[in-house]
């Protein structure tokens, strides 16, 4: 894609690298014109829809929170981390770090946020709980 006379590509950012430049009228007119393809796609979409109601009603009809604590549990195995940002916390638990021997960072604010997150969402704790996680 060339710039036009005038036209500078600089302070764009990416929308100057990816700019798709208009098409002329006559191009417009022409790619509306097969229109009668939209219904027959319309009707595949719609055969698909009848054929296969039934394995929608296997997945709507489980508990939609299991499907989502599934999810979850499969994720936080892969990576059980978390980031935060707090630049205070973050000052106060290297502080702890340099004074107190054997202090582990990691330990104290995983304790902190389980606490803390048991006592806002008592609910959905219990749904990790029953999981055995």
């Amino acid at each position: 894609m060339t710039a036009k006379k005038g036209e500078s590509a600089l302070g764009r950012g990416l929308d100057a690298l990816i700019r798709k430049e208009k098409p002329e009228k006559e191009e417009v007119s022409v790619e509306k014109k097969p229109v009668k393809k939209k219904p027959t796609k319309t009707v595949s979409r719609t055969s698909k829809a009848k054929a296969s109601p039934q394995p929608r009603k296997t997945k709507t009809s489980e508990d939609p929170n299991k499907i989502i604590v599934d999810g979850v549990i499969m994720e936080v195995r892969k990576n059980p981390r978390i980031s935060l940002w707090s630049a205070r916390s973050a000052a106060v638990l290297r502080f702890l770090k340099n004074t107190k021997p054997a202090f582990s960072i990691s330990k104290e604010a995983s304790a902190l946020i389980e606490e803390a997150v048991q006592q806002k969402y008592p609910e959905i704790w219990e749904m990790f709980e029953k999981e055995n996680f």
